[in-house]
């Protein structure tokens, strides 16, 4: 069967899961709170798809986010369970089954434990030099960093200088919806404008923002001499939101959810397999 992105048929398959939504929400914010997981520290039996976050220090701050730990930690749950749900792969699960993610600073010798790395907010971010050095050595030995949730010139401004500084060499591109990361298990047509849930809430609907200036949502990346991505970026959304918040509005989740969980799922698969 077609794995071609339908909202309809996708939808279906998510509202299956939608009645017990709220109640996993609330149940994983109360046992997955923040002192669940131990920053630096990689669970020890990883039996799957291990989401690692990376932990920086933010040097100002944007509207509406935290810096490193926006949407943390239910969305890195979310799409570890619902990687679970939707496709065959395993996930690294803590003694009671609650997704085992991870938390991890560039100085960590468990970064190269982690193939896959998202950060949040980038737009903040200002990375000392031996983050750069071991950021830069993470990116060259088959890491791939997915960097999500800036908006507008500013946040694109401060995000490029500083990855600038890792891989000078490389350039930026927008990546082409006939790239294999828009096809590894869905097939995704467009790329979704997902705002957070309390700007949706504010405008009425609302999905850019920063106005005129976060209009048109965009991914880009930076690939190695064999085509091989190192470093992709979301921009002007925030995908992470759409499994953040999946259990709090039900037309939240309609609107959103299904197309955040089809890129994010993805790139999971990407990651793993590439």
């Amino acid at each position: 069967m077609s794995r071609r992105l339908n909202s309809t048929l996708l939808f279906l398959v998510f509202a299956l899961a939608a009645a017990a939504a709220v109640t996993v929400s609330a149940q994983m914010r109360y046992y997955g709170a923040r002192s669940r997981v131990e920053p630096g520290v990689l669970p020890e039996k990883r039996t799957g798809f291990t989401f690692c976050r990376l932990a920086y220090t933010s040097m100002r701050r944007e509207n509406g986010g935290s810096g490193w730990d926006t949407d943390f930690p239910m969305a890195d749950e979310n799409l570890m369970i619902r990687l679970s749900e939707l496709t065959l792969s395993d996930i690294t699960r803590f003694d009671d089954e609650a997704p085992a993610h991870a938390v991890v600073r560039s100085t960590d010798d468990v970064l190269f434990q982690c193939p896959f790395l998202f950060a949040s907010d980038v737009g903040t971010v200002g990375f000392e030099e031996e983050e750069v050095v071991r950021l830069r050595e993470y990116l060259f030995k088959g890491g791939i960093l997915w960097v999500d949730d800036f908006w507008g010139t500013r946040a694109w401004r401060e995000w490029t200088r500083e990855i600038g500084r890792i891989l000078p060499e490389y350039e930026i591109v927008e990546l082409p919806m006939d790239h294999p990361v828009f096809s590894t298990f869905y097939f995704v047509e467009g790329i979704p404008q997902i705002p957070s849930i309390q700007h949706w809430r504010r405008t009425g609907g609302g999905t850019s923002e920063r106005g005129s200036d976060s209009a048109v949502p965009k991914m880009y990346g930076i690939l190695d001499e064999d085509d091989q991505l190192l470093v992709v970026m979301s921009h002007n959304t925030d995908i992470a939101d759409g499994w953040e918040r999946e259990g709090e509005d039900f037309q939240f989740f309609h609107s959103f959810s299904p197309y955040g969980y089809s890129i994010g799922i993805n790139m999971a698969i990407y990651s793993m397999t590439h």
